[in-house]
């Protein structure tokens, strides 16, 4: 028996960009509670009793369905490759990412070239300071490359990516921390880059855009639960908003016989709750020019949302606040991703949002019970299980099994949100 069990792994996806900044896929991360193990998956490389653990989690949180359209990378080292993981999982949705330790041995790459032939699409991985090309067959067979950029020098760099390209493969840099090394990486010629750069790079300050300002009026209005005429007014200045609210509340209405006959009428029907969600969500997709585009903060701020609010009524403080705390939760979740989107800091966001305290506490301070579970929704994504274990203590009613099942349907809805 392996001395980790699924109660002790702490899911987790992080998203792969394309060159226009567009989801393109995702890796799958599989951290052991406790593991100290901060960019690895912290499993021992055992063979097969490992593989069982990740295939039962696989099939236990549905992460083909939580991945939505986009495939998902899975690190594959030495017992995972005989442990038969790869044969365990469908070839259609992940990506096996073969690390060093699966010494690449004839064996070893006749099998690579069984499974690629068998439909799988494979990665490999070069160091930037020893990349050593020839000395690696596994890249003549694999589609990906993965660089880990995070302590390259901009040198090594600048001499391995043409070496790289000159064997046709598509160039992933991963480890991506800031908008500066994504914009070099971008520059030498990488195809894909994986990390949450993209969240947490406040960019320039920008001027905000009369339709963001309309949103961020209507949001501060239907938190003061303030009177439907104004709400109605802001409307009326917003063309493309006032069809979209149409839009939205003949889909939320379908199946009834009622004929909208006002904005008012519209809003009314919609409701405030569904309204001040919507309005939260759209300032991430108005981000993008595009309807067809999915905006991988739009897709990271959903999944915080409905995450927080699905841990939030696990917490002993939602028998004393009810459904006001739920939704200051999804608002957090929602609007802790602002100053990446809008390019501008939190104060110059919350002033024109006259928030709940609990709201403002869990934004500015990470204080309160939804501090906390923003910090633990945070900890997830920075790859830091030994963070979130630590949060989980001062968290009663949540444990790592409950965080893994609201994990996934919280990623299950945002890709159904994106389409």
């Amino acid at each position: 028996m392996p001395d980790t069990d699924l109660q002790d792994i702490f899911l987790g996806r992080q998203p792969i960009l394309d060159r226009q900044q567009q989801l393109f896929a995702y890796e799958l991360l599989f951290r052991v509670a406790g593991s100290g193990n901060g960019n690895s998956d912290g499993f021992a490389d055992d063979g097969g009793s490992t593989v069982a653990l990740i295939v039962d989690a696989f099939s236990e949180h549905s992460l083909a369905e939580a991945l939505g359209p986009y495939q998902g990378f899975i690190k594959v080292d030495r017992g995972r490759l005989s442990g038969g993981l790869i044969d365990a999982l469908p070839a259609h949705v992940i990506v096996p990412e073969i690390l060093d330790s699966a010494i690449q041995t004839p064996e070893t790459i006749d099998y690579c070239e069984r499974i690629r032939q068998a439909g799988y699409i494979l990665a490999a991985r070069v160091c930037p300071e020893s990349p050593d090309i020839d000395d690696k067959p596994l890249l003549k067979i694999a589609e990906f490359v993965k660089v880990d950029v995070r302590r390259a020098k901009p040198e090594a760099l600048k001499r391995l990516v043409p070496a790289l390209k000159s064997l046709r493969k598509t160039l992933l840099a991963e480890n991506v921390e800031s908008d500066a090394q994504m914009r070099l990486c971008h520059e030498l010629g990488f195809d894909l880059f994986q990390g949450y750069y993209f969240a947490r790079t406040v960019t320039e300050s920008k001027r905000l855009q009369s339709s963001e300002t309309a949103l961020l009026r209507l949001l501060g209005l239907i938190s003061q639960d303030a009177d439907i005429f104004e709400i109605e007014a802001i409307f009326k200045q917003e063309p493309a908003l006032t069809i979209s609210l149409l839009r939205l509340t003949n889909s939320a209405g379908s199946g009834l016989t009622t004929r909208i006959t006002s904005l008012r009428h519209a809003i009314t029907l919609l409701g405030r709750r569904q309204l001040l969600r919507w309005l939260q969500l759209l300032l991430y997709s108005s981000a993008s020019n595009s309807a067809s585009v999915v905006n991988p903060l739009l897709q990271l701020a959903a999944t915080r949302g409905r995450l927080m609010e699905l841990l939030v009524d696990h917490t002993p403080e939602v028998k004393q606040y009810g459904r006001d705390l739920i939704d200051q939760a999804f608002m957090v979740g929602i609007l802790s991703l602002m100053p990446a989107m809008l390019g501008s800091g939190f104060n110059e966001i919350l002033v024109q949002l006259p928030l709940a305290t609990p709201v403002l506490d869990a934004l500015g301070e990470h204080r309160g019970v939804l501090g906390e579970l923003l910090a633990l929704v945070e900890a997830l994504e920075e790859e830091t299980p030994e963070k979130a274990v630590e949060i989980l203590r001062r968290l009663p009613g949540i444990d790592v099994a409950h965080v893994n099942g609201c994990l996934a349907r919280a990623m299950i809805w945002a890709n159904n949100l994106a389409r």
